[in-house]
């Protein structure tokens, strides 16, 4: 290879430059994201359900790998029972 066919352009340089300055601002991004759930007692989770009200129904719950298995939650922190209820309930519609 040449000198010529292994100098950066401008075009290049810039390239870098943005995908560079982007990075920093995708993790803050991420981090943010996870730093944002409540805590199990700022919703007052239990783990019991709220009539026909459970977690299971619920928009923010992600279910486990087992119907009967503990999930997540995109609002609340922690291990999260499909037959649990907290005052961040959203029915599913």
């Amino acid at each position: 290879m040449s000198y010529c066919q292994n100098k950066l352009s401008r075009r290049k340089v810039i390239k870098y430059m943005v995908l560079g300055a982007t990075i920093p601002i995708l993790n803050t991004l991420i981090s943010q994201a996870q730093a944002a759930k409540a805590s199990k007692e700022s919703v007052q989770y239990r783990d019991k359900p709220n009539g026909k009200d459970q977690c299971s129904n619920c928009m923010q719950f992600i279910p486990g790998k087992a119907l009967d298995a503990n999930g997540e939650c995109r609002v609340v922190e922690g291990n999260i029972s499909p037959n649990g209820w907290c005052n961040a309930y959203a029915a599913k519609s």
